[in-house]
């Protein structure tokens, strides 16, 4: 028992010299997680099962490191107030879950709650941080998504700041994920506790949708693509925003879902998969590990896209990309299908925010089509004309001619 004290004497000593740790996100991260399509449906073979399946499918390879697993791993606090996971769900405990995960190549992810208790009910980490934290590095954990449930009188950023110097204490890099649904503005002042922070409540496996619980309301990947607005300052390396998991092979149509994961990867957001993985069509497979848009999602500048301009529910996102490359995505809102009619020498472009042009008079680029996986000429055609389904988009990837 002392030495038990002693230790958390330690590290609670330890926190003025604290920070984040540095360089574990340089670009936005990619992996899993367990909520959107199970909830508080996991187990030890689940992840077993899906660690597996990142492997074989091929997701590891296209750059898919992470398993984290969400809400509902959690067993009782042991006498000293240490976290156990749930014995019956995990019968083997989390160390050796995470041998077997970094056997693989990849890391491993949990959850944990600000509050008193998790969304889910469980124990949350209110008052229990350093030895959290403690529990975390031994077990070998990677990556910590830390929820906003229960926390009545907590300030948001002391709470964040509080797990963030655990984490540090503790002595293990750990990814850090804050999840405060965007409530306190967490962008303003997230950069030095987090590596990324969510700028939004809960999405939902719908384009273009609100879903009502009553006391909160989840968002379909429109509403959140909007929710983005005015945030692309504060993103970057090391320092994300995270529109939330995504929903890519849970029920939405093809288009749809290669509309999503086209703008995620325009926004620099982290590319963090939410289906089972156990059970993909080719279709979900193709999109989620498309190498042009994932390498869009990675560029090493980190600049987070732009809407360019909308008209009839038809909207150009432009990103900057390093090498003086940009992408371009002409997204369809619309159920119907809609023109694409780009004069390119007519649109030049220019982005205050990555102080970067793109003057089609002045450069030629060759236009890589991303889905289509071809090129389809340069830009030094007049115009780029061609017809767009609905809840789809056509993302090009234009390199410039040296």
């Amino acid at each position: 028992m002392k030495k038990l004290f002693y230790l958390l004497f330690i590290f609670a000593t330890q926190t003025c010299f604290a920070q984040k740790f540095n360089g574990l996100a340089k670009t936005p991260p990619m992996g899993w997680n367990s909520w959107n399509k199970f909830a508080c449906d996991v187990n030890e073979e689940l992840i077993h099962e899906t660690a597996d399946a990142m492997v074989s499918s091929g997701m590891k390879d296209a750059g898919y490191l992470y398993i984290n697993i969400d809400d509902c791993w959690h067993g009782k606090r042991d006498s000293l107030g240490f976290i156990h996971p749930d014995p019956e769900r995990f019968p083997a405990g989390m160390k050796a879950l995470a041998d077997y995960i970094h056997a693989k190549g990849l890391k491993l992810g949990l959850y944990s709650d600000a509050g008193w208790k998790t969304c889910g009910g469980r124990p949350g980490s209110r008052g229990y941080e350093f030895q959290d934290a403690m529990q975390y590095a031994k077990w070998g954990i990677d990556y910590l998504k830390y929820d906003w449930c229960n926390t009545e009188g907590l300030n948001a950023e002391g709470a964040y700041l509080t797990m963030r110097d655990a984490l540090f204490s503790a002595g293990r890099p750990i990814v850090f994920s804050m999840c405060e649904w965007g409530n306190n503005k967490p962008w303003d002042w997230g950069k030095k506790i987090g590596h990324l922070w969510r700028t939004t409540g809960d999405i939902t496996n719908c384009f273009d949708c609100v879903v009502d619980h009553g006391t909160w309301k989840s968002w379909g990947v429109m509403q959140i693509l909007d929710m983005q607005k005015g945030l692309r300052q504060h993103t970057g390396p090391d320092h994300w925003n995270d529109p939330d998991m995504m929903e890519v092979g849970n029920g939405m149509s093809v288009n749809e879902d290669r509309a999503h994961f086209s703008m995620w990867c325009m926004l620099a957001a982290p590319l963090i998969a939410g289906n089972d993985l156990r059970n993909m069509s080719n279709e979900t497979v193709e999109i989620l590990t498309n190498a042009d848009a994932v390498a869009i999602n990675q560029d090493k500048l980190g600049i987070q896209g732009f809407k360019y301009s909308a008209q009839d529910s038809l909207e150009i996102w432009l990103k900057p990309l390093e090498n003086e490359n940009w992408a371009l995505c002409f997204l369809n809102r619309a159920v119907a299908q809609r023109e694409i009619n780009f004069a390119w020498q007519k649109n030049t472009i220019s982005d205050s925010l990555s102080q970067k042009t793109l003057d089609f008079n002045k450069n030629s680029y060759i236009i890589h089509d991303v889905w289509a996986q071809k090129k389809i000429g340069t830009t030094q055609g007049k115009t780029l004309k061609t017809m767009l389904p609905g809840h789809d988009v056509r993302l090009l990837l234009l390199e410039m001619q040296n």
